[in-house]
């Protein structure tokens, strides 16, 4: 019996000794394990791995989408250097190449910017400060970096046939402080080559600039450069052609430098010249165009609802809305928008890219500009005013009666009627959620010898750079005497406010609050009745679900 336990237990010895590589690692394994759960249990739950989390590793390699931006920037520098008094003159160019690869079945997206610089010259070494033979110390100071842009383009268009205008923005002290200059420069298609005998030669001539802003601007200021060359200037063969713009701080900022940044603001082709030859030449095709000012925060649905119904009717089949995206058209101001926009009615343009740059009140005169000379010749009229005020033409009268009137004026002005944006009638109370909000708040500000805003109209052919209360750069007549004739109501605020705007019922026609005093005035509400309608009549009922 002795025997047999003997040899068991010897069998077993030799089985263990055969498989001991293999145990080890088992063992191995094992404590790994156990030290690897053990150190999980005290990391921070961030940490933690899901199998969510291993996906991108196991899944499949995918080929990303590249975008490569392409832009040439060429800028002269001339610095005339006061210790050596060498002249030098560095030229600096430095091609972007672009090269867009899309792949539709991708899931992840990578952008790569590459920028292919042309060799250059080595930078100079800091000056350091100086001990001169007379005992004086000359102190050194080395610029780094620059604090603003020469330029910012935004948009150019084709005036006439000698005739251009380019939109941009500034640097507010190079044009306070300094005195930069603009080159206009025409290239036709086929500059250089021989048409019926004679050279294609480009045309050069001085940009005038226009600073539309009333000095509002920040770290950049808005500007327009008018190009008027002395004879037209197409492309050969009327192919169209390139206008280039020569931008000169000539000193500005650092008198040892002359930059000059050249920028092609405008490449038109032969369909573009043909296309602009017949808007020219035909009568416009809207009667009335409203250029909006920049929309930009929480705004309220219902109120952009009735200002849109309201001036569309009040404007006619013949109108134009162009409204500008500055941060304000949220979803729910989209589905106001949407339906006119379907009709034909609004044009909608995103303009955010804009806030990167540091001018006044979202840069509002660059975009009321820039949609001057966009719309120049496709509109008889063009109006000026926001979208908390309501133009008004008392009742004996039409809006194309007014405007016939006003005829022989390039310019007019519109006199403000200010609202209170929460007094309201008392016979409104707890219905007026149901009622439009210039149909509820009828107190009008009556006090004398202040003076207030207008807003304007023009003839766009007859003006070249416009701001926001009125345009100082027309050729023809101003006039201001419209009282009477036509106004506009300014329920101010409460295009921002998504709340009901009835904040004190009022069982009173006269009534003074914190030293203001009010009158009813019910113009506005009269006619809110014949807006709904024609709201219901163009669109249908798909906005009567709106909130404030």
């Amino acid at each position: 019996m002795s025997s047999e336990k003997e040899k068991e237990r010897k069998m077993f010895v030799g089985v263990v000794w055969n498989c001991a590589a293999e145990l080890k690692y088992l063992l191995t394994a094992l404590l790994f394990l156990c030290s690897i759960v053990t150190i999980l249990q005290f990391l921070p739950t961030r940490f933690s791995l899901s199998v969510s989390d291993l996906r991108p590793c196991l899944s499949s390699p995918t080929a990303p989408t590249t975008a490569i931006i392409t832009a040439t920037t060429t800028i002269s520098l001339s610095q005339n250097t006061t210790n050596n008094n060498n002249n030098t003159t560095n030229t600096t160019t430095i091609p972007l190449s672009e090269n867009t690869t899309n792949n539709t079945n991708n899931s992840t997206t990578t952008t790569t910017f590459t920028t292919t610089a042309a060799p250059a010259a080595a930078p100079p070494a800091p000056e350091k400060d100086q001990v001169l033979e007379n005992g004086i110390i000359k102190r050194a100071f080395n610029p780094y970096g620059l604090a603003a842009y020469n330029f910012i383009l935004m948009s150019a268009y084709r005036g006439g046939p000698n005739t251009f205008a380019v939109m941009g923005l500034a640097s507010k002290p190079l044009h306070v402080f300094g005195k930069p200059s603009y080159q206009c420069q025409w290239v036709p298609d086929g500059a250089g080559k021989e048409e019926n005998g004679q050279n294609q030669e480009n045309f050069f001539t001085d940009g005038q600039k226009i600073l539309p802003d009333w000095g509002y601007g920040r770290v950049y200021t808005v500007l327009v450069v008018n190009c008027t060359f002395s004879a037209p200037v197409i492309g050969s063969g009327g192919h169209g052609g390139k206008l280039l713009l020569h931008a000169t701080t000539n000193g500005g900022g650092d008198t040892n430098f002359n930059v000059t940044d050249t920028i092609e603001a405008l490449t038109e082709t032969g369909e573009g010249l043909k296309n602009f030859n017949q808007l020219y030449n035909a009568k416009p095709k809207y009667d009335y165009l409203y250029c909006g000012s920049c929309l930009f925060g929480n705004l309220s649905p219902q109120r952009v609802r009735e200002w849109l119904a309201y001036h569309i009717r009040l404007f006619g089949v013949k109108s134009h809305f162009v409204i500008h995206d500055a941060g304000g058209v949220h979803p729910e101001v989209m589905e106001v928008l949407r339906p006119w926009m379907e009709k034909g009615y609004v044009t909608l343009q995103d303009i955010r890219e804009q806030e990167r740059f540091d001018g006044y009140y979202h840069n509002q005169f660059l975009v009321v500009n820039d949609c001057l000379h966009r719309y120049r010749y496709m509109a008889k009229w063009m109006f000026f005013f926001d979208v908390d005020e309501f133009l008004f033409v008392p009742k004996k009268s039409t809006l194309k009666t007014v405007m016939d009137s006003l005829s022989e004026y390039t310019q007019f002005t519109i006199e403000q009627m200010p609202m209170s944006n929460k007094l309201c009638l008392a016979e409104d109370a707890g219905k007026s959620y149901r009622k439009w909000g210039f149909e509820k708040l009828v107190y009008k500000d009556v006090k004398k010898g202040i003076r207030r805003d207008r807003k304007y109209a023009v003839q766009p052919r007859n003006v070249f750079a416009t701001g926001v209360h009125m345009s100082q750069n027309t050729v023809g007549k101003t006039t201001h005497k419209t009282e009477g004739r036509i106004m506009y109501f300014h329920y101010h605020g409460t295009i921002a406010e998504r709340r009901e705007p009835c904040r004190r019922s009022v069982n009173s026609t006269d009534i003074t609050v914190d030293g203001i005093p009010y009158s009813v005035d019910t113009s506005m509400r009269i006619v809110a009745g014949f807006v709904k309608r024609f709201e219901l009549k163009m669109i249908g009922s798909v906005l009567q679900r709106t909130r404030q």
